[in-house]
């Protein structure tokens, strides 16, 4: 299976029909400048697909993309960080959770990316319990694997799985270089 097609479909800020249509649905979520836009476009090789930014917390939506014309990628806006005012990031915060534990809505996988070389932060920690705690099928994506020498990375990797346990699927992962690609697709796209 592959990605054939993806197109950005539009952006939710409030409750919209489109979140119940029965499409299965994928969610992407990270810390802010994790690199999630990065990932999406090369999942999706389509570049520019998703808008990325040098400034941190630039996703103040939940952008929709319809995959293969047959599921959702959902870009949720980055935790730990927004611009703006702390009642703005105290509204982002509210609005993921809404999004990730309401009843009604139905998610496939959530992807969790981590950045390889910085780890697992605080922010990433209460992220993974509470989508395990609601019973989440979760992947968890160790981004911006190429920055690491080899040995760096085989330390990292062995540290998120020692944090994360054995009952999530790890994959490195470089947009940048494409490694991982192949494993997220297999992973995640709703057979």
């Amino acid at each position: 299976m592959k990605v054939t097609s993806a197109e950005f479909v539009k952006p939710i800020r409030n409750g919209d029909d489109l979140l119940t249509d029965n499409l299965p649905q994928i969610v992407f979520i990270g810390r802010s400048n994790v690199g999630k836009s990065s990932v999406i476009n090369s999942f999706a090789r389509k570049q520019g697909l998703a808008r990325s930014s040098s400034t941190p917390g630039r996703t103040q939506e939940i952008n929709v993309f319809l995959i293969n014309k047959a599921f959702y990628l959902i870009d949720l806006p980055g935790y730990g960080y927004a611009r703006g005012s702390f009642a703005n990031r105290e509204r982002l915060s509210e609005y993921i959770s809404w999004y990730l534990f309401s009843p009604e809505i139905k998610h496939h996988k959530v992807v969790l990316i981590i950045d390889t070389k910085v780890g697992l932060t605080a922010d990433d920690k209460h992220i993974l319990k509470e989508l395990e705690e609601s019973g989440k099928d979760i992947v968890i994506l160790a981004n911006k694997a190429d920055r690491l020498k080899s040995g760096e990375l085989k330390t990292a990797l062995m540290k998120l799985r020692q944090e994360i346990g054995e009952k999530h699927l790890l994959i490195p992962y470089s947009a940048k270089d494409f490694t991982g690609i192949g494993a997220l697709v297999e992973a995640i796209l709703p057979r």
